[in-house]
């Protein structure tokens, strides 16, 4: 039979996230995703008149050709990857994992060199600027023991949280993102952090459910020289396949000029990939009321209520500080009193207190009125 919340969910991606038109063309990738909900969005797709093409995909077969890549093959790729994402209005990136750690062991310059030609001319210079899209992970056993739950209850909550009330969270975030809008200077501090910036002229953009599913942030980014302080990051974040613990920060006139973590060798050869990895690419705020725990999954820690997260790297083009770079690393932080607690102040008022917004426009924000 049937689970009757991937029809649900498909519908989301297809109806809502994509919001798929009659004759549009769409592009489904699925990574390591059963063949059952790969189906269910070709079905979605094709009854509100698409035209749906799918790509699959393998982590293993990634890291095989990351292992034995050139640059001749990995340009080849891009060449016909490019091509094809050129050709449709929509696309679907469903990404599983069997193993978190299957990339760990790929050479630093196999890395880079995916991310300076596959990423970057398909992804960074096609996808995101020039379709409509929506990534999401896809819940395998490996991703609840990242959580540290029980397979059933990790997709209870997985299907919880991605076809939540996406249009209700959609009209609560407006006010978040006009008061970003109008700010200049931002002061954040927390346990280890007294950080300041200012977002001046970089244009808030609210996520609700249209590009990543789960969703719930306001992005923006410090304008690229103004960041000054420390930031130390209390959720554990994964990278080209590396955890990292404890990442902490020191910026000097936007340049992260010293960083430590569990790992701190494999953070800074990151972060020195490029003169734009040791600036910051996005400034963003979470508020998913049923994302509490950091998982070391991005597409939900940063979602976090209570968090946000402060990105080394390229920033986007919605939101673009004209930081240039090869990588994008999410890394979050929470505020609620569990993680230590922490305050967001937009020009001189407090916005948010131990994870929690405190003025009255901001409050429809807060995880027991999202909820409803």
């Amino acid at each position: 039979m049937k689970d009757p919340r991937i029809t649900k969910l498909a519908n989301v991606l297809i109806n809502y996230s994509t919001a798929l038109k009659p004759g549009e063309k769409i592009l489904i990738e699925a990574i390591d995703i059963p063949s059952e909900m790969t189906c269910e969005l070709v079905r979605a797709a094709r009854q509100a008149g698409g035209e749906p093409i799918v790509t699959l995909k393998s982590q293993a077969v990634h890291r095989a050709l990351l292992m034995n890549s050139s640059e001749a093959q990995m340009n080849l790729i891009a060449e016909v990857e490019a091509l094809r994402m050129s050709k449709v209005d929509a696309y679907i990136g469903l990404r599983g994992s069997h193993n978190i750690a299957e990339t760990s062991d790929v050479p630093e310059a196999a890395h880079k060199l995916y991310q300076n030609t596959i990423w970057q001319r398909v992804h960074q210079e096609i996808r995101v600027p020039k379709t409509r899209w929506v990534v999401l992970r896809w819940p395998h056993p490996a991703m609840a023991q990242q959580a540290n739950r029980s397979t059933e209850s990790f997709e209870d909550f997985y299907f919880d949280v991605c076809t939540m009330d996406y249009a209700r969270m959609s009209t609560a975030m407006q006010p978040l993102a006009a008061r970003m809008n109008k700010t200049d200077k931002v002061h954040i501090v927390g346990s280890g952090t007294d950080l300041k910036m200012s977002i001046k002229d970089i244009p808030a953009v609210p996520c609700d459910g249209k590009l990543n599913i789960p969703d719930g942030e306001v992005f923006t980014a410090p304008v690229r020289d103004s960041v000054n302080g420390t930031l130390q990051y209390n959720a554990r974040t994964i990278y080209q396949g590396v955890v990292h613990d404890q990442v902490r920060f020191e910026f000097a006139n936007g340049k992260i000029v010293k960083a430590t973590s569990t790992n701190s060798e494999h953070l800074n050869k990151v972060l020195d990939s490029d003169e734009g990895g040791r600036y910051i690419g996005e400034f963003a705020i979470g508020f998913n009321p049923f994302v509490t725990e950091p998982m070391l999954d991005i597409l939900f820690d940063e979602k976090i209520a209570g968090s946000f997260h402060f990105t080394p790297g390229q920033a986007y083009e919605e939101a673009n500080n004209g930081n240039k770079s090869a990588i994008h690393w999410d890394i979050v932080c929470l505020q609620d009193p569990a993680h230590g607690g922490g305050e967001i102040w937009f020009d001189g008022e407090l916005i948010r207190k131990d994870g929690l917004f405190v003025v009255d426009d901001l409050k429809g924000l807060n995880p027991e009125n999202l909820k409803g």
